[in-house]
């Protein structure tokens, strides 16, 4: 059964803009590679054909995954968000407890996230760790460093 991924409009429309691009410079690319390889003589032992095929093969792969994402892909209304505890698209302000840093994420898909600007997927163990939390609650987090505590401080939309 295919995966639903909630995103933005935005980032739907970065991932539509995507694959349309692969689809037409990208396979007219990779036609141009064929051919040229295929200029260069005998094909049984032509190891430029050899790669560029393989090369198309790697790419049409791709075209097919982005294309599965495309059709399962859902834009979630930011108007509907409940901005009483953390979900998909929430901006949540944390404080570590250890430390008393402060900062401030956005929950988004695993296609949209971006650490330098603030916003991480909700499939990474700090997005599955303050899902469902609501301001005041504490999150105790696993992460590759260790273990982590944070207090949600503030949640808006």
């Amino acid at each position: 059964m295919a995966k639903i991924s909630y995103y933005t409009e935005e980032g739907l429309n970065r991932l539509k803009a995507e694959l349309n691009e692969l689809k037409t410079k990208g396979r007219s690319a990779i036609a141009h590679q064929i051919a040229e390889a295929r200029d260069k003589g005998d094909l049984s032992e032509n190891a430029e054909y050899d790669a560029a095929k393989d090369a198309q093969g790697l790419h049409e792969l791709k075209i097919s995954k982005l294309e599965e994402v495309v059709a399962n892909a859902r834009i979630l209304d930011e108007s509907t968000i409940d901005a009483s505890q953390v979900s998909v698209l929430s901006k949540v302000k944390i404080k570590n407890i250890k430390s008393g840093a402060e900062m401030l994420y956005t929950l988004v898909s695993e296609e949209e996230a971006d650490l330098k600007a603030g916003r991480i997927s909700v499939g990474s163990p700090i997005g599955k760790g303050l899902l469902g939390k609501r301001v005041g609650d504490k999150a105790t987090i696993t992460v590759p460093a260790g273990v982590l505590e944070f207090e949600v401080v503030d949640i808006a939309r």
